[in-house]
């Protein structure tokens, strides 16, 4: 089964430093097959014999943690990242602005009645929408300057969880169905 596996936090702000030849090790070391990383935000695509996303989770963890990394996982394979694709709830964003197009993976489902808080104390400029495991975040005014971030921590959104902009996930796409 072929996975996409999405690393929190890696590589941003110089933070969790994680050569991605050292990522690819280790996933290689679990004894997983053609694996390649993209970018250096921590994303890497496999083969293995796994089908369990949790046992997948499990182990990708593990191995980090043996070379000293500690962060959380998130894994989809293609017919998840088709289904992702499909929902995106905001095309005209994906279209005009794919780098301002958030997709935030979390391993359980979105908690809806969360986004129904947000105007309570915020009134960006943002889009928000929930739509199974998948929160999609439209930042038509950018992400550097949005202050959505504060509000959502607040609100005590979810904390396991890692995003990636639209580009991102179309290449995640592409590499788990070649």
């Amino acid at each position: 089964m072929r996975w996409a596996a999405l690393l929190k936090g890696v590589n941003v702000g110089g933070n969790r430093k994680l050569p991605m030849a050292d990522l690819r090790a280790a996933i290689a070391g679990l004894g997983w097959r053609d694996v390649r990383s993209l970018l250096a935000s921590g994303n890497v695509v496999f083969d293995c014999d796994e089908a369990d996303e949790a046992a997948v989770i499990a182990q990708v963890e593990a191995a980090l943690a043996a070379i000293g990394l500690k962060t959380d996982v998130m894994a989809r394979d293609l017919a998840a990242m088709t289904a992702i694709i499909a929902a995106n709830p905001f095309p005209d964003a994906a279209d005009a602005r794919p780098q301002h197009l958030l997709v935030h993976f979390h391993r359980e489902t979105f908690p809806i009645a969360l986004l129904d808080r947000v105007p309570s104390i915020y009134d960006g400029p943002e889009r928000l929408r929930a739509i199974g495991r998948e929160l999609f975040v439209d930042y038509p005014a950018g992400i550097g300057e949005s202050r959505l971030h504060q509000a959502t921590a607040k609100l005590g959104f979810p904390k396991c969880v890692t995003a990636r902009n639209w580009n991102t996930v179309l290449k995640l796409a592409a590499m788990l169905a070649g």
